[in-house]
């Protein structure tokens, strides 16, 4: 279906868990996540980590007593609709938390709603403005934009490279991107000597890359979008025969994105989440049981590849169940007060320390580089 609603209701739990006797109503997990639609492969793992998670932790006597109960719409990748399904989700279902915005413009529209109401929201959406300033009610589990450029930044000085071409979408994360990477550039000694944009629907972008291409002072380019026009860009890139060491967000780790552009990909440099390598990680990594148990349950389960953004919605559940433990309740302003003072929790992404003017609990540091080879990651050099 083109919009869809998911509910882990009574039946689906009560049948996992058998003769369990929950205490007291459920607890009420509101999502709102585009499943399907141009964001799909960001959307898409992250309505199934939480429908896993949620029917394990039922399976295993739910959280204080409770049975958990996902309440999840899907916004077809579509503003608009993450808007009215988060009235829904406050109004009418009356949730305990809202998990969801795949998409940074996605994220901005349910912002206002989610403080008027006081209902504690974490969001896997990248854009920086998501949290700085801080906002009461409003937490994130992907990395800022800022920080994602200035990671890639930092591996391009490493490299040499020192004039790159930016390409960024015109939507919001590709725009708040461009603007704080523009930020950050000089930082790390970088000039951005072209500056292209393309449209998140475009099926071409030979014009913008061939510019780039023309532009002798360009020794990389940088690729800052979402959804599937990184793949229409990475394969043109290619399809042109570019040479010049290509880099992306974090908004295509995921191998939807290598299926997308094929060997097209091969090269391709980003910052992304351990999980795609947690193989490859020593035993004293703290994040390898992590992402190596959330990688074989997810695997396990749904028969396909992890991705960055399903590990981001484990991380937004886990940080919030964390909260209702150390609370001992669910209320809303102690749940929200619980989250604000994570401190040393180690997910997918990394240790969150949350504090009262961070709600992102994230640094620099917290992503290794990638680079994508023969058709799977890898540890960049």
């Amino acid at each position: 279906m083109r919009l869809s609603t998911y509910r882990l209701l009574a039946a689906l739990a009560l049948a996992a868990v058998g003769a369990t006797a929950w205490a007291a109503e459920s607890i009420r997990i509101g999502s709102v996540v585009s499943a399907t639609g141009s964001a799909s492969i960001i959307g898409d793992p992250q309505m199934k980590t939480l429908q896993m998670y949620v029917d394990s932790i039922n399976r295993k006597g739910g959280v204080l007593g409770r049975r958990l109960e996902l309440v999840a719409y899907d916004d077809a990748s579509d503003v608009g609709k993450a808007n009215s399904f988060t009235k829904r989700l406050i109004d009418n279902d009356r949730v305990d938390v809202i998990i969801g915005g795949s998409m940074s413009g996605a994220a901005m529209s349910m912002i206002p709603l989610v403080e008027q109401a006081e209902v504690p929201f974490i969001t896997m959406a990248g854009a920086i403005s998501i949290v700085e300033p801080a906002k009461k009610w409003v937490f994130k589990t992907s990395l800022t934009d800022r920080i994602v450029a200035e990671m890639v930044f930092r591996d391009m000085r490493k490299r040499g490279i020192s004039k790159i071409a930016l390409l960024s979408e015109n939507s919001g994360y590709g725009q708040s991107g461009k603007t704080q990477s523009e930020l950050v550039a000089s930082k790390y000694g970088i000039d951005i000597v072209s500056k292209e944009t393309y449209g998140a629907t475009d099926v071409d972008t030979t014009p913008q890359l061939t510019r780039i291409k023309q532009n002798p002072q360009v020794q990389g380019i940088f690729v800052f979008g979402a959804g599937q026009g990184p793949a229409v860009v990475t394969r043109n890139f290619r399809q042109l025969g570019m040479t010049r060491p290509l880099y992306q967000s974090y908004a295509v780790c995921s191998n939807d994105f290598i299926k997308l552009t094929g060997a097209a990909a091969d090269g391709t440099l980003l910052p992304c989440t351990a999980m795609l390598v947690a193989d490859d990680l020593p035993d004293s990594n703290p994040q390898k049981a992590v992402v190596a148990g959330y990688a074989t349950a997810y695997r396990g389960l749904w028969k396909s590849g992890v991705s960055h953004f399903g590990g981001c919605a484990f991380d937004a559940l886990m940080l919030y169940l964390d909260a209702v433990k150390r609370a001992g309740t669910t209320d809303k302003a102690k749940v929200r007060d619980a989250i604000e003072a994570t401190k040393g929790m180690v997910l997918t992404a990394g240790t969150y320390n949350m504090t009262s003017t961070d709600h992102m609990g994230l640094d620099v540091n917290a992503y290794p580089m990638l680079v994508i080879r023969n058709g799977g990651w890898k540890l960049a050099d």
